[in-house]
């Protein structure tokens, strides 16, 4: 029986060792190797006497080039409907830029100035543009800016973006404006 096992091991060693004998011959240490291909930035053109070789020229890519936010140049007012607070579906767009820019950097902050056109009372346009102000801020909240980030304010018919007392003026006038702080 020991002798069983003994030639059992022997043969199983026997195979073990032609089997990584067969794996190594077939690798020619000898031949050359193709190349590597590098992965730093290189002035090589394509097609630029490169006789053979296929080296590829890389540069870097900004990401950020054609983001708005990152240029910090997103649209900054919101229009209302006369004697209206409801964000229009227009603007939703400019508020989930500012959104997606406050979230992505907790540490800006930004206060949304209510207006309203000169019609009214002063006690009544200023609860008008605090409402405005506030349904912006609550939408930019809702979209994933931090209420900390946000200051809500109402300038009423205070400050008016453009003067005269005909509709094109008013419309310029109902608006919320976003300030980065």
């Amino acid at each position: 029986m020991n002798m069983m096992r003994t030639t059992a091991a022997g043969l199983w060693i026997l195979g073990a060792a032609a089997l990584v004998a067969g794996c190594g011959s077939s690798v020619n240490l000898d031949e050359k190797q193709p190349p590597v291909e590098s992965r730093t930035p290189s002035t090589v053109q394509p097609g630029a006497g490169t006789a053979g070789t296929s080296q590829s020229a890389v540069t870097s890519v900004d990401l950020t080039k054609n983001d708005a936010s990152a240029r910090d140049e997103l649209p900054r007012i919101v229009y209302f409907d006369f004697d209206s607070f409801v964000v229009k579906d227009e603007f939703r767009p400019t508020v989930e830029a500012h959104a997606k820019n406050l979230a992505r950097d907790r540490a800006k902050k930004l206060a949304i100035e209510g207006h309203t056109d000169e019609r009214g009372g002063r006690e009544y346009n200023l609860a008008l543009g605090q409402k405005r102000a506030e349904a912006v801020a609550k939408s930019l909240v809702l979209l994933g800016a931090n209420a900390d980030q946000l200051e809500a304010v109402s300038f009423g018919k205070e400050r008016p973006a453009v003067a005269g007392s005909d509709e094109a003026a008013w419309a310029e006038n109902r608006r919320a404006e976003l300030v980065s702080r």
